[in-house]
């Protein structure tokens, strides 16, 4: 492990998670900054019934952060565990409550997350990406025209070519300490997970967008696994090129040193010529979970991470 490499990871839900998991096995010194416009099941609810943010994605983060021991394990567990019941719990996570007890009680998101993060022995930081809750907003195109969708859930299950993308509000404030640990960084990965409802939102938020650009932090982004399934959703068939340049319309000035794509993948050549002409490098792996093919293995992940360490990414 090279504990001492500072490491901000960037995304939402699972794939985030996936992501956390893995840098854990590589280095403690790990900031999450989260995508902060959840509006379904347990986090839209308490989303609408306080003034907080969601806290679901924030909550997985936290989970995912938490020290591979008895007392990590089992409060990841309990973070996760969610209540079933015929009343006002059923579908409620208890990392959930937690977090909105914390801020309803003290209104400190930062420190709420902070306590959180101490009660679990979380290796790591996790950090919101905005101090406000946000809506993200795209237009999509299909068949029969134009649709307009508001709402992570509904922009991540919408199917047709994303035409525009916006959060709401567009000019959001980002936390002071999560532009800090960008700053600070020596490496930022972006993926993977839902492109248009978790990835590329951490480039709307002006700021953030700009510390990120800015920052002297190797890059790093994580390609998702079913880019090229047409049943997929928002992912409707795009090829992995196609998902870079549409992150790269949101932050033009945006390099990756690093693209890691799985070996499964379709378009690699196309890809791969692509970024020779822009300095990046492809690094291509076997990444699937042979339990969960649409996941990734976390620990093929935290092997990339270290072989990328090594003999990529060297300094």
């Amino acid at each position: 492990m090279n504990s001492a490499r500072k490491v901000v990871a960037l995304g939402g839900g699972h794939g985030l998670a996936a992501t956390l998991t893995a840098l854990r096995s590589f280095t403690s010194n790990i900031t999450a900054i989260v995508t902060v416009a959840d509006n379904g099941g347990s986090s839209g609810r308490l989303r609408e019934e306080f003034p907080i943010l969601p806290p679901g994605d924030l909550r997985m983060a936290l989970a995912a952060l938490c020290s591979d021991d008895e007392w990590g394990r089992s409060w990841a567990e309990i973070m996760q565990y969610r209540f079933t019941s015929e009343g006002e719990l059923n579908g409620h996570a208890v990392g959930n409550l937690l977090l909105a007890a914390l801020w309803d009680r003290d209104e400190d998101t930062v420190a709420g997350l902070d306590r959180v993060g101490a009660l679990l022995k979380v290796i790591g930081r996790v950090l919101p990406m905005a101090v406000e809750p946000l809506d993200i907003e795209a237009t999509f195109e299909n068949s029969i025209g134009k649709k307009i969708v508001r709402g992570q859930t509904e922009v991540a299950t919408t199917k047709g070519r994303l035409t525009s993308l916006r959060i709401i509000p567009e000019n959001p404030t980002a936390h002071r300490q999560s532009l800090e640990a960008i700053a600070d960084a020596e490496w930022i990965t972006m993926g993977p997970g839902s492109w248009f409802s978790s990835v590329i939102p951490h480039l709307l938020v002006p700021a953030q967008r700009d510390a990120i650009v800015a920052s002297a932090a190797k890059k790093i982004l994580l390609l998702n696994l079913d880019t090229s399934d047409k049943s997929a959703g928002e992912y409707a068939g795009y090829s992995p090129l196609e998902h870079l340049h549409i992150l790269s319309t949101y932050a033009p000035g945006l390099h990756f040193d690093c693209i890691v794509i799985d070996s499964s993948a379709d378009g690699q050549d196309e890809l791969r010529q692509h970024l020779s002409t822009i300095g990046s490098e492809l690094v291509v792996a076997d990444l699937r979970s042979a339990g969960a093919p649409l996941h990734h293995d976390v620990k093929k992940l935290g092997q990339l991470f270290a072989h990328i360490d090594e003999q990529i990414l060297v300094g």
